[in-house]
């Protein structure tokens, strides 16, 4: 076997044809031959494509060329200038449409009146980033800075980052889940010396003190000879903070007394737009770099063409990601609203007050495509078919699933319960690096398979190689990469040119590097396998770790399950599997647990084959997750290894008390 494939052992034969349109919201793009047609099209005469489709917004200054490609580095939209503020918001008021809805908001705390909720217009939006952007001017901010955002999922978030797309300032976005240690990694990098914070967030009705945080992160930075000369603080909980004179501003008092005239400043079409940064299996966070004018674009027509988004037509967009993810920067604030479709904000936790709150809250709003992650629907799954059956979910049209890959019959229960076997499921497979879709069914063109997320999106050429750059065969797998540049591309890590290009560039001469393994079916259909540091390899075969976990969540006992390889004595590595259960088949004693054990690795063996039994099965409540819900197998990989000692980066996990947990916990 060739050094990079990847054995295939999961079989899944169930396909779903598109379903008609809603009504008064026909398919984009309304056939497989459509579709292959315009792949085709784009991926011969990508400029010709690109160059189309941008014309759809605005531009200052038209560019001179489509594209510049000099591997690895691209430039889109050459000479052109543009905003994506303006895009976003300013076009919509300028078009006389600045009364229409932009974003619903909805808080976590509930009263007896119910959650509080905001309906911010086109209007609203134009005139509190105008507000916000002289504030910052005000504040000495410059195109180029870097202005860092550490805040709960409140309003205030998405006009901070729409803010400092206005003036020209380039916004990196925390998550406010993560601690000051992680404010200091990142402000120190991108020489941040403006923060925009709120005084706490909601979360699971307890407040997460985010501007304590934050001055923990600013005394640490001084003790390393870095300033932070203004602190912006928008009051949300009303919790205590320490006010420190001359540093902090009140959000709400400097931007009362700003100018509402600031106008969007020309961008260069390459001028970074934002830093994200991502965390590594070791090392300091990646500073992922983008740029505004292929970004703009690739956002605004892939949420167009995936979500089927019409302006006018009634739809209530809502992903429930955080803004400080790069599927909140994406498909929250800058695909969304320039396609005019209002974006739903939600604060606070899926099961709070009760663990029907999602549905509650697409009846209340009346939302037509959803896109949520796959742990949080296995999370559903566990929680009960009970609770999505209570609400009213018909107003949905379609169903988006990021973030990972989507387990089968994760992705069953999804289309029955919250579908009602009637919506399509869009399962995207993207990165914070592409910034966008880049494989994904379109839901009026493309068949669907439970796992699959299908074929590339329009200007991806997307391939299944070996180590040698070699494509190979459907039914092999190999290593995901993409041959040809695509608008929205990251443009390189903050900071370290050389990280950049051994990384993504290196391993495989000439071609972006996923770090996905994957197959095509024969179809020609993507199956994403797991990550290239998750496959085992088993007496030579090497065997991705999401087919195994698929296999594991087929049985009825089972809620989620993460696999892992460790170190076995006679096949050199062995599988793990950590597993959650439904309640209702917890075992009772010790008897009962082997018992299971044994049932499961059964059931293993018989769907996907005994050498994908795995060796060890530990059950445990939770598994170790990244606050945007990635299982972080490469802690259980320590903890199936026996690993005294965690060494590797765990500044994004959520739950620190997890570990202690299961290393409590006895092997099988």
């Amino acid at each position: 076997m060739s050094q990079g494939n990847i054995e295939s052992v999961l079989r899944e034969t169930r396909t779903f044809a598109p379903p008609s349109p809603p009504p008064g919201a026909p398919w984009h793009i309304s056939s497989i031959e459509e579709y292959r047609a315009k792949w085709k099209r784009s991926i011969e005469d990508p400029e010709g494509f690109w160059g189309e489709a941008a014309k759809g917004l605005h531009w200052f200054t038209p560019w001179s060329r489509v594209l510049e490609w000099n591997l690895p580095d691209a430039k889109w939209f050459v000479g052109g200038t543009t905003n994506i503020c303006f895009n976003a918001v300013d076009r919509q008021v300028e078009a006389g449409l600045g009364g229409q809805a932009a974003i619903i908001w909805e808080g976590e705390p509930s009263g007896p009146a119910g959650p509080e909720v905001r309906r911010l217009t086109y209007a609203d939006l134009q005139r509190e980033t105008a507000r916000l952007g002289s504030a910052l001017k005000g504040l000495g901010v410059k195109k180029g800075e870097v202005v860092t955002i550490y805040m709960g999922m409140v309003p205030e978030l998405a006009i901070a980052m729409l803010a400092c797309a206005r003036i020209g300032a380039v916004h990196s976005v925390i998550f406010g889940g993560f601690s000051s240690q992680a404010i200091v990694d990142r402000v120190l990098d991108a020489h941040s010396r403006v923060i925009i914070t709120c005084d706490g967030a909601w979360r699971r009705g307890k407040v997460v003190p985010l501007k304590e945080n934050v001055d923990a992160a600013c005394s640490a930075l001084k003790g390393q000879g870095h300033e932070v000369s203004a602190v912006v603080t928008l009051k949300r909980c009303g919790n205590a903070v320490t006010w420190t004179p001359g540093r902090d501003h009140d959000y709400a008092a400097l931007t009362r007394g700003a100018s509402e005239t600031c106008p969007c400043a020309p961008m260069d079409s390459e001028d970074m737009l934002f830093l994200l940064y991502t965390s590594g299996s070791t090392g300091k966070p990646k500073g992922i770099v983008h740029t505004t004018g292929g970004y703009m674009v690739h956002m605004w027509l892939t949420s167009k063409h995936v979500f089927n988004l019409h302006p006018g037509a009634g739809q209530v967009f809502w992903c429930t990601a955080d803004c400080g993810w790069v599927t909140g920067h994406s498909y929250i604030v800058y695909g969304i609203l320039p396609n005019r479709v209002p974006s739903v904000m939600y604060e606070g936790a899926p099961n709070f007050p009760a663990e029907d709150r999602f549905w509650e809250i697409i009846a209340r709003h009346k939302v037509t495509q959803f896109y949520t992650a796959p742990t949080a629907i296995r999370a559903f799954m566990k929680w009960g078919d009970q609770h999505p059956a209570r609400h009213d979910l018909s107003s949905l049209q379609v169903l988006g699933s990021v973030g990972e890959p989507i387990n089968p019959e994760a992705w069953m229960w999804y289309r029955r319960h919250i579908g009602r076997e009637r919506c399509p499921i869009v399962d995207t497979w993207w990165q914070t690096e592409t910034g966008g879709h880049m494989i994904t069914p379109l839901p009026g063109a493309t068949p669907t398979k439970p796992g699959s997320c299908t074929l590339p999106y329009f200007g991806v050429d997307a391939a299944i190689v070996d180590e040698t750059g070699r494509e190979l065969p459907h039914t092999t797998g190999g290593l995901l990469v993409i041959r040809k540049p695509w608008p929205s591309m990251l443009r390189g890590i903050h900071g370290d040119r050389q990280r950049y290009l051994d990384t993504y560039w290196s391993r495989v001469k000439g071609m972006y590097l996923a770090g996905d393994g994957a197959h095509r079916d024969k179809d020609g259909y993507f199956w994403i396998m797991g990550r290239i540091d998750d496959v085992i390899n088993v007496s030579g075969h090497r065997l991705g770790t999401m087919e195994v976990e698929s296999a594991l969540v087929s049985h009825p006992a089972v809620a989620e399950a993460a696999v892992v390889g460790m170190p076995h004595e006679i096949k050199g590595t062995g599988i793990a599997a950590f597993v959650t259960l439904r309640p209702a088949h917890n075992p009772h004693d010790r008897a009962a647990a082997e018992l299971l054990k044994k049932t499961l690795g059964e059931h293993v063996s018989r769907e996907i084959g005994a050498i994908a039994r795995p060796d060890m099965i530990r059950f445990t409540d939770v598994l170790p997750k990244t606050r945007s819900g990635k299982i972080m197998r490469r802690l259980l990989r320590a903890i199936a290894s026996g690993e005294e000692k965690i060494t590797q980066d765990t500044t994004t996990l959520e739950d620190f008390s997890i570990l202690a947990k299961l290393r409590e916990q006895d092997e099988a």
